[in-house]
This record gives structure tokens, sequence and C-alpha cells, in this order.
């Protein structure tokens, strides 16, 4: 019954599950902050101690995410593009495209019915369709990452966006509000401006069903609508369990194959 662990250190979020016999007994969230090494041993602590159990009794740890790198505990390094798929395999077996909007980049990636990566796309050079994007809209908007959602589905015709860079959209949104537009109405605009960049880059993969989001942004149930209508295809929902969780759980799954003896191939 081998206690394995994976540990994601993103942009923004820090995540580690803690896996017993490759079931799920603790996970832990967190914010990312200039020191990832900190960071990764702070959050790996605290999941230990959710799960009752000590650092010795962990057989194997996997490291992923942007500073996968800097988790000096672990015992292999997988990128998140791997365990992103892998977790959201656990999770819905029938996935097959996973599209992960995380803090600084958006990735489509494309597995097999086993959840082993076959292809990915990715965009990496702007932050107009990332989690940072939807922070810089929402400071300029005044309005909670939260509630985004709420205002998305409120009443009021979609404004158009017409700027694909994250720093003149909000330009553009800062003079809507100067011109009394309501709320709804620009939160549509920029959401939909967001899945045309999302759906643009799942399309480059070809668009094969089921497909999930993971990350802290699959949160958003308004930017779920917008991509669906974007691609005209419904995406799966983790029923009960927290998108943002999923590159860690790959990782505790890799880290699971490691203590087994199971061959695999990650990127």
């Amino acid at each position: 019954m081998p206690i394995t662990a994976g540990v994601d250190i993103g942009s923004t979020a820090s995540k580690t599950v803690i896996m017993v016999d490759r079931e799920p007994v603790a996970q832990i969230i967190g914010p990312s902050t200039t020191n990832p090494k900190r960071t990764a041993q702070e959050i790996y602590d605290k999941a230990l101690a959710d799960a009752g159990v000590t650092a010795s009794e962990v057989a194997y740890i996997v490291g992923t995410g942007y500073g996968r790198t800097q988790v000096e505990f672990a015992t292999k390094n997988i990128s998140e593009i791997t365990c992103h798929g892998r977790g959201a395999h656990f999770l819905i077996p029938s996935v097959r495209t996973v599209i992960d909007v995380g803090g600084q980049d958006t990735k489509a990636i494309c597995i097999d019915s086993q959840g082993n990566l076959l292809d990915f796309a990715m965009n990496d050079k702007c932050a107009a369709g990332t989690g940072r994007f939807l922070e810089a809209m929402s400071r300029s908007m005044e309005v909670p990452l939260g509630d985004m959602e709420k205002h998305y589905f409120g009443d009021g015709d979609p404004c158009t966006i017409t700027s694909m860079c994250s720093v003149f959209a909000e330009s553009e949104v800062i003079n809507l509000i100067n011109d009394g537009v309501n709320l709804p109405r620009i939160m549509k605009g920029l959401l939909q401006s967001l899945a045309v960049r999302v759906s643009s880059l799942t399309q480059r993969l070809g668009v094969v069903e089921d497909i999930v989001m993971t990350g802290g942004v699959a949160k958003n149930q308004g930017v779920q609508d917008a991509i669906e209508k974007k691609l005209k295809i419904s995406m799966k929902r983790f029923n009960g369990a927290d998108p943002q969780l999923a590159g860690a759980l790959g990782a505790a799954l890799f880290a699971a194959d490691l203590a087994d003896g199971t061959d695999f191939v990650s990127y």
C-alpha cells in the first residue's frame, strides 16, 4: 500500500496531493511565492499533516508545474502537460482532450485511452487567454475573480473586445466602463475574447471528445460556457473534484507508477 505525493508549483498557485494506494487522502492548494523552494516544502508539510503521515512513509514524490525543478525533495520531475493529462484521465477516463488555462500560459493536451500524452499545443508568448489576463481585468473592473461568472451570466449583449493583447484589452475595458457600459456586457465580451484564444489553440490539435478543463480558471463557469459556445461542444465537468488539483493528482499517480515499477513515458 504505497504512499505517494505530487507537488505542483504553478506560477500563481501551488498544490500538493498525497495518495495511499492510488487514492487521494490529502489535497492542499496555496498561493505561489517568490521562493518556490519554501512554498513547495510548506504545502507538502501541510498535506502530510492532513494525511496523518510522515515524510519517511512517502515512497515516491513527483514534482511538476512551472517551478518543478525547485521541489528539491522530489524523486522525479515531470512536465505539467503530462501530469494534467494523467490527472484528468484519472477523474474522467473518457477524456481525450484537456484544456489547461494556467496563470501564465494556456495548453491544449491530447491524451489516449490510458491518459498518456499524444500531442499538445501551447500559448506561452502572451498573457491574453490566461489566468493573469483575468486577474488584470478583475482589478480594472473592480470585480472579484469569484464574481466574474455572475456578471457573465447577467443580462445584455456582449461588447466587442477588439484587442488580443491583454494590455490594450485592459485599456478597452477602462474606456467601456467610463462610457457607462454595464458590467455584464463587458464581462461577456472579455470572456468571449479569452475563449477565442483558447478555442483557436484547441482547434490546432483537433477537437477530440470528451473534453475537460483543468487549472484554476476552470472554476469559472463563465469561461467554460464561452469556450463551449466557441467550440460548439459541451465539455465534461469534474463532479466534486477540484480542477486546479489535476496536475498534482497526475504527479502523485506517476509517483505511484514509480513505486510499483510501472513503466511510463513522460514529457
